[in-house]
């Protein structure tokens, strides 16, 4: 491992870009710890400590999402949660506007410009309304525990509302969450790995020692008394980790070979043929992609209910679909599988694969050229994703069955299984391989000497 860290800063461009995407990190995080002005962010802190106790609610799920940051009402609060909203609802667009297709095959470079800027714009206009609703609801905190809001900012009223404390949380917040999307811009650009998982994947890591604490505490080592945890449970956790790992690496990488042959070429006065080659079909073509776009579209009803509050049907319909509720779990398993099978057909183009086979001579063993191969590699790229959606969405859901068997607070299991580890080990294993690309490029020696990711 130090032999292949230090292949890697031996070239310098890609030391350079990972010097980059680290101090582009470590301004992600400060902004983490600067709260909005005029907030408490302590007494903040307390109360959504109060509220999240020892189940998974949505105040959990989007404080892991934002490191942290939105439990003490910082300025990035928000996160990357509007990003990824506007993520899902462009690609929703591509694929049934015709337009944005056509536009998209034929220049890409220009329609990848447009789709940008349409993304750009929704991530402005949800930073807003869910900046907006995120105020109104730290009004109805401080009614409960006061302190959490400055009192100047509450005295200036206009329209029967604090107008001066809207302005500033709406303004502070919809800056933040715009700075983290430039800094996700440019870490892709000029850094190396996806820089909106990595920010995501900082939360992550940021929140660990958290979870450690805890488990500690509910150990209760230091006193001779039995804690809420024993040992055992530990056990299971550890063992559920490393098979949500190792399920995560295997389903990442894991791919069907479809065989090739090639036609008799003659060259000169020879006759010469081809050699075997295989198209390899992912299981999981989407990644942990589908897991990102569920976990971001399911906060939207629970953070409505939770803000608007109960003794409405808004709140009751959003209740429904509270984290962890059995309706919550079932429409979590039909978003994954529904946007891996999305983000696959977006992304996966066999009537562009049949035809360049077509060109060069390439044929399936039994299967015409043309239309006959497009449907096959259709039928069979569906069949491996149903497989690999299925198993996606197993390991997303873990945490809460284990939670249930073991009697384990959700707080502590989300973090050793389920989306945030699904998140952590993808972002690690799409980083690597940017840095083994990158090095071979260079004619290193690989990242890896041993696995599937190796430059030898």
């Amino acid at each position: 491992m130090l032999q292949g860290l230090q292949r890697v800063l031996q070239v310098s461009e890609l030391r350079s870009k990972i010097l980059f995407t680290l101090m582009m990190l470590c301004v992600c995080r400060v902004g983490g710890f600067v709260p909005v002005p005029g907030i408490n962010g302590d007494i903040a802190l307390a109360y959504f400590q109060q509220a999240m106790g020892g189940s998974q609610n949505i105040f959990q799920m989007v404080n892991i999402f934002s490191g942290g940051a939105f439990s003490q009402m910082t300025v990035i609060a928000l996160g990357v949660v509007p990003y990824i909203s506007a993520s899902i609802i462009a690609q929703l667009l591509v694929a049934t506007i015709p337009s944005l297709q056509r536009e998209m095959r034929e220049n890409q470079e220009q329609g990848k410009r447009k789709l940008n800027k349409i993304i750009r714009m929704m991530t402005l206009a949800l930073s807003f309304i869910q900046s907006a609703t995120f105020a109104r609801y730290a009004l109805q905190m401080n009614m409960s525990r006061p302190g959490i809001i400055t009192g100047e900012l509450l005295d200036f009223q206009m329209f029967g509302m604090p107008f001066l404390f809207f302005v500033l949380v709406i303004s502070t917040m919809t800056t933040g969450t715009i700075f983290l999307m430039w800094v996700g811009e440019q870490i892709t650009e000029r850094g190396i790995g996806n820089g909106m998982s990595l920010i995501i994947t900082l939360g992550i890591l940021s929140q660990l020692p958290t979870a450690i604490g805890m488990i500690t505490q509910q150990l209760n080592i230091d006193s001779q008394q039995p804690g809420q945890m024993n040992f055992a449970s530990v056990a299971v956790l550890l063992a559920v980790f490393v098979f949500v790992t190792i399920g995560t690496i295997l389903i990442i990488q894991g791919h069907r070979r479809i065989p090739l042959q090639h036609a008799r070429r003659v060259v000169g006065r020879k006759e010469s043929q081809g050699g075997n080659s295989y198209i390899p079909l992912k299981v999981n073509y989407a990644g942990v992609i589908p897991v990102i776009f569920a976990s971001s579209l399911l906060m939207f009803p629970a953070t409505l209910g939770a803000f608007v509050g109960t003794g409405n049907w808004i709140g009751t319909v959003a209740s429904w679909f509270a984290p962890g509720s059995t309706a919550y779990l079932l429409m979590f398993v039909l978003l994954i599988v529904g946007f891996t099978y999305f983000w696959t057909a977006t992304q996966f183009h066999p009537d562009q694969i049949a035809s360049d086979m077509k060109k060069n001579g390439a044929f399936i063993p039994g299967i015409r050229q043309g239309k006959p191969t497009q449907e096959y590699l259709e039928a069979t790229m569906n069949r491996i994703t149903l497989l690999g959606a299925l198993f996606l969405a197993l390991i997303a859901i873990l945490p809460n069955i284990v939670s249930r068997f073991l009697g384990v607070p959700q707080t502590i299991s989300y973090f050793f299984g389920g989306t945030a580890l699904l998140i952590l080990v993808g972002v690690v294993l799409d980083t690597m391989k940017q840095i083994e690309s990158h090095m071979l490029m260079k004619r290193y020696d690989g990242f890896m000497k041993k696995g599937k990711i190796r430059g030898r």
